[in-house]
């Protein structure tokens, strides 16, 4: 499993505003998910019948050490009782650093973390303005263009 920070927010419309600061932010939309009763995302694809059971196997997939069950289970219990969770896949200590920033900034009132070791490459999403592209022509004299 990839690294995963979930940040729980008391309603859905903070999740909601959350999430779209996190894209506008330059997070990729398939690297922020919403996970409420309004809208179970990811859980809803589960093949599992009821909706509480959906959430587990979701929330379990994300938190898969044995010691994080109770994590689960938490989880479970704050979504079903109208909470909603924001899960985002960082790529790096700075995107990390950037979503729990946000995190903070909108009041979560638990941000949990699972696997941060395992992080791929950095700067997947940028807080910089603008569009970064690296020089791939060979300026010597006499290369063709």
């Amino acid at each position: 499993m990839s690294a995963v920070l979930i940040a729980v927010f008391r309603e859905y419309q903070a999740a909601e505003r959350v999430r779209t600061k996190l894209v506008k932010d330059g997070f990729p939309t398939d690297r922020v998910e919403l996970t409420a009763t309004l809208e179970p995302g990811q859980a809803a694809l589960v093949p599992i019948g009821s909706r509480r059971a959906k959430f587990e196997q979701y929330f379990r997939t994300l938190m898969s050490e044995p010691n994080e069950r109770p994590l689960v289970d938490a989880l479970v219990a704050r979504v079903e009782g109208g909470a909603a969770a924001i899960t985002v896949y960082p790529r790096g200590d700075i995107e990390t650093e950037r979503a729990t920033k946000i995190f903070a900034e909108q009041r979560a009132v638990e941000v949990l973390a699972h696997d941060l070791d395992s992080q791929s490459f950095e700067h997947a999403a940028s807080s910089e303005e603008g569009v970064w592209l690296r020089h791939l022509i060979d300026d010597s004299p006499g290369t063709p263009r």
